[in-house]
C-alpha cells in the first residue's frame, strides 16, 4: 500500500493532516471490526459515509448486528448516541422535541423547548420504514439542514450529526416505504448480508466469552477535521468524467445502456454524483492514496446508486433489482 508521505508530486498538501486521517480512519475501522465480526465491507462503507459527512441506510434482516454496528461506532467516535424505535404510532414531536409550558417557583409560566432524541451526534433510526410518512418527513430537515423547526423556532442540531437508519427488506406488512426524496438524503445504502459459518463461529465465541471493550478513537472535532482533509483530495478530469458518465447512464432518456432504457423510470440525482465523489475521496485516503481513482468510483457505485434508481413496471415484473442495473451500467460504461 502506498505511503502518502512519499508522494512528491503533491508538495502543497498537509502531509501531517493526511497521515493523521489515514491512521485514525484505520484505527476506527479496526476498533469497530473487533466487535462487529465478519462484516468488513459493511463497516468500511459505513465509516466512509460518516467521514464524508453523510447519512447511511442499513438494510438487512433482524439480528445481523445493525444496531450493534451503530452503537459501536458511537463508542469508537466518542459521540453522543441516541436510538429511536420507529413504530406506526410515533409522532414527529416524539423525535424532534416539543414546546412545553413550565411554571417557576413564583408561579410565573413560560414556554420552553424540550429536545427530542434527534439532538445527538449519532442517531439510530431503527426500522425507519415502520413509521408513517408524517414522522419520516420530520427527518428531512434534520438530515439536510442539521436543524429542527418546532412552531416558529428553528433549533440547531449538534455537529457533527449523522442519521443511521435500518430497515428490514423481508417483512413489509405494516410498513411505509421511504419516498424517493428521503432516500436521496442517504449518502449510502448498505446491505448487511447473512454471515457464513466461520463468522457465526466467531460471533458465538464472542457471545459466550468476554466482548471487547471499545475505546474512543476519534472525537467530534477530529471527525470534522478528517472530513475537511478528505475534501482536499484531488480528482483528475478523466475520473470526474467517468463519475459523470456513470450518473448519466442511469437515466433512461440519456443512457447508452439498453437495460436502463428498458427497465428504469428514474436515475440518480446530482446528489448521487456528489456522494460518489466525496465517498471516493475518503476511500482513496483510507487506501493510502492522495488521489481518487476509477477503482474508488467503481467500488462505491453500488452503495451510492442502489437506492437512487427507480424500476418501471416492466422491470419489477421481470424481477430485476437495482443491483443488476448498477452492475450492467458498470459493465457497459467505458472506463477511460
Amino acid at each position: 500500500m502506498t505511503d502518502i508521505q512519499t508522494l512528491p508530486e503533491h508538495p502543497e498538501i498537509d502531509v501531517a493532516a493526511v497521515t493523521r486521517f489515514t491512521v485514525n480512519a484505520r484505527r476506527l475501522e479496526a476498533s469497530v471490526q473487533s466487535v462487529v465480526i465478519g462484516q468488513e465491507a459493511v463497516v468500511r462503507e459505513t465509516i466512509i459515509a460518516l467521514l464524508a459527512g453523510g447519512h447511511v441506510l442499513l438494510e438487512g434482516v433482524p439480528g445481523l448486528g445493525k444496531t450493534l454496528l451503530v452503537r459501536t461506532l458511537g463508542a469508537a467516535l466518542n459521540l453522543s448516541f441516541s436510538r429511536v424505535q420507529f413504530t406506526p404510532d410515533l409522532m414527529p414531536a416524539d423525535i424532534t422535541g416539543t414546546t412545553i409550558l413550565r411554571e417557576d417557583e413564583s408561579g410565573r409560566r413560560s414556554f420552553s423547548f424540550r429536545q427530542g432524541p434527534l439532538f445527538a451526534h449519532l442517531v439510530l433510526a431503527d426500522e425507519i420504514n415502520r413509521a408513517t410518512p408524517k414522522t419520516q418527513s420530520a427527518l428531512l430537515e434534520a438530515m439536510q439542514e442539521h436543524t429542527v423547526t418546532v412552531g416558529n423556532d428553528t433549533h440547531r442540531l449538534p455537529e457533527p450529526f449523522f442519521v443511521l437508519a435500518t430497515q428490514n427488506p423481508l417483512e413489509q406488512e405494516g410498513t411505509y416505504p421511504l419516498p424517493e426524496a428521503q432516500l436521496d438524503r442517504f449518502l449510502f445504502k448498505v446491505l448487511v448480508p447473512f454471515p457464513g459459518a466461520d463468522v457465526l463461529r466467531g460471533i458465538l465465541d464472542q457471545t459466550i466469552g468476554s466482548a471487547p471493550i471499545v475505546q474512543p478513537v476519534v472525537d467530534g472535532t477530529q471527525l470534522i477535521e478528517m472530513g475537511t482533509v478528505a475534501r482536499s483530495v484531488p480528482i483528475a478530469d478523466p475520473v470526474r468524467d467517468y463519475a459523470i458518465a456513470l450518473i448519466i447512464a442511469t437515466h433512461p432518456a440519456s443512457s447508452s445502456v439498453e437495460m436502463v432504457r428498458q427497465f428504469v423510470s428514474g436515475g440518480a440525482s446530482p446528489r448521487g454524483l456528489q456522494a460518489l465523489a466525496t465517498g471516493a475521496q475518503v476511500r482513496a485516503l483510507m487506501e493510502g492514496r492522495y488521489n481518487v481513482s476509477i477503482e474508488d468510483l467503481r467500488a462505491l457505485a453500488y452503495p451510492v446508486l442502489r437506492h437512487r434508481l427507480l424500476l418501471n413496471f416492466e422491470g419489477m415484473a421481470e424481477g430485476l433489482t437495482t443491483e443488476t442495473i448498477v452492475g450492467r451500467v458498470l459493465d457497459e460504461v467505458p472506463v477511460p
